[in-house]
């Protein structure tokens, strides 16, 4: 199998850049922590991984939000931005940078591509009048329009029309569908690959690149026009190489040909054909994938600010501990799905997966360790049985299963493996009833028991690692592991050295009790 997403042993993730026009929600989070995991397991691999994510600080919202809080564009993007770094701080992200669209940086890259565009002939000056959502901070064509309003703002657009500077979209149009269908990996799920392309069966418009200082001020100004900015997707999209460096930087020649970006469905148009033909038209090579996933709904409604059914990530997080949070986003999506959150669902999975299943298997196993083999992890034996024989063989095939989830971007496939195998584990401590075989004087019995489920522990704390980092490392070394979950490659089963002394510690995962808030009448 190969060592990473593209076979070079690098792997290059982006969240989308978000938006500092409110405090991070659970969607916020989710690809957050999907990002997350993913460049955890390529890490755990050996693989060379680089993983950003980002604050979206220019547009005609977050001019609004500022005025409406009585802050400088400046200040509140400064507050917002914070906001997000401190929730994925709290929330264990890895990133391994976080670019701002303010950093000077960012701007000569943006200013840099525009004037290269602009020298090739593929921006002009020009005249527009059309739909303008200002939730989408774009036009919208008439068949995008659902009863006359934006689809994901439910709002009606206002007619605007006025000069702007344009880029000829229109004249890469051919190129893309001829790409997208010779690159059929390029954006996945397949379902969003044959969007994109149902969107292009159209004529494709030329898109408006700038806003004029007499109407928007806070933006990165024209490098050819200084009365006016830069259209925020077209400011935005370019943080994912403007973050490497590009053109000259050695992250961008080691990393974006391994790039990947993950983002929610309602922004697709700008991730799926604004992006690269804003790279064709510039002469760079188009990332290498786009993983596009659903909505998180909170009462079967999708979540946003304009309807006020948000969920607070900290807020959960605080509650039942932030590996539980991560455990939960990962394992409820089927990435490219929508999914539905609710607080009941949360704990019921809490309760019988990491409670029940996981957690007392790692306590009833420590207990008998302690109690039968004297603290310490037992020596597995010789014994030949067809139940021991198949059981090794279930936990040896499982390292596999993830890898092929993960390599199909289906983290929750690599969860629910693992979590097969816990079960597995369960049946056969009871099948093989170690308690009983102590009392007859069987020791060797109890030996191979506890060495088999204590290693099926192992395993699993090394594959359920990137989802639950902090808690997984406390499995790990509840057995008396050194460190933190390690990669065995392979397929020994004798990684986990007898004699190790096990660390009985306080509960992984206590029993949680839902606790609503009652709100007032």
């Amino acid at each position: 199998m190969q060592t990473s997403q593209d076979g070079t042993g690098r792997f290059y993730i982006t969240t989308p850049i978000y938006y500092m026009n409110a405090l991070p929600h659970l969607g916020h989070a989710y690809t957050t922590v999907l990002c997350d995991v993913m460049a955890r397991y390529h890490r755990l691999w050996g693989d060379d991984t680089y993983f950003l994510t980002g604050s979206d600080e220019h547009g005609e919202k977050i001019a609004q939000a500022a005025l409406a809080s009585g802050e400088s564009p400046q200040a509140f993007v400064d507050r917002i931005s914070l906001a997000f770094r401190e929730t994925w701080t709290k929330l264990g992200i890895s990133n391994d940078d976080f670019i701002r669209t303010t950093e000077p940086r960012h701007q000569a890259v943006v200013q840099r591509i525009l004037q290269e565009i602009y020298d090739r002939g593929d921006i002009y000056f020009g005249s527009y009048g059309g739909q303008y959502c200002l939730g989408c901070e774009r036009f919208l064509a008439e068949r995008e329009l659902v009863d006359g309003r934006c689809p994901d703002h439910g709002t009606e657009p206002a007619y605007i029309e006025e000069k702007n500077y344009f880029f000829r979209m229109s004249k890469y149009q051919d190129w893309l569908i001829a790409y997208l269908n010779e690159h059929p990996d390029a954006v996945q799920p397949e379902q969003y690959r044959g969007e994109v392309l149902s969107f292009l069966r159209s004529p494709l418009e030329d898109l408006c690149i700038s806003r004029p200082k007499s109407r928007l001020t806070w933006g990165i100004p024209l490098p050819f026009d200084d009365n006016y900015v830069t259209y925020v997707w077209f400011d935005a999209l370019i943080n994912y190489i403007s973050a490497l460096g590009y053109p000259d930087g050695e992250l961008y020649q080691r990393y974006w040909p391994a790039a990947y970006h993950v983002t929610a469905k309602d922004i697709l148009k700008p991730h799926a054909i604004y992006w690269p033909t804003m790279l064709k038209a510039a002469g760079i090579p188009v990332y290498r994938g786009l993983r596009v996933h659903g909505y998180w709904g909170v009462d079967q409604a999708k979540m946003s600010k304009s309807r006020g059914n948000v969920v607070r990530p900290l807020d959960l997080s605080d509650k039942y501990g932030v590996d539980a949070f991560r455990y939960f986003l990962i394992r409820e999506m089927t990435f490219g799905q929508d999914a539905s959150f609710s607080e009941e669902a949360f704990v019921m999975r809490y309760n019988a997966e990491l409670a029940n299943d996981l957690g007392n298997l790692l306590n009833r196993t420590l207990h008998m360790i302690g109690r039968y083999c004297d603290g310490r992890i037992p020596s597995p034996g010789d014994e030949q049985t067809e139940e021991r024989r198949t059981f090794i063989e279930r936990v040896l095939s499982t390292p596999a299963q993830v890898r092929q989830a993960i390599s199909d971007w289906n983290p929750q496939g690599a969860v629910l493996a693992t979590l097969e195998l816990v079960r597995a584990a369960n049946l056969y401590l009871e099948l093989r009833a170690p308690w009983t075989a102590y009392k007859r004087g069987d020791q060797a019995h109890v030996n191979a028991t506890l060495y088999d489920v204590a290693s099926a522990l192992r395993w699993t704390a090394v594959l359920l690692y990137p989802v639950m980092p902090g808690k997984m490392t406390a499995l790990w070394q509840a057995l008396g592991q050194p460190g933190q979950p390690a990669w065995q490659d392979g397929r020994q089963w004798e990684t986990l050295a007898p004699g190790a002394a096990i660390q009985r510690g306080e509960v992984l995962f206590p029993r949680q009790e839902l606790v609503l808030q009652e709100t007032a009448s």
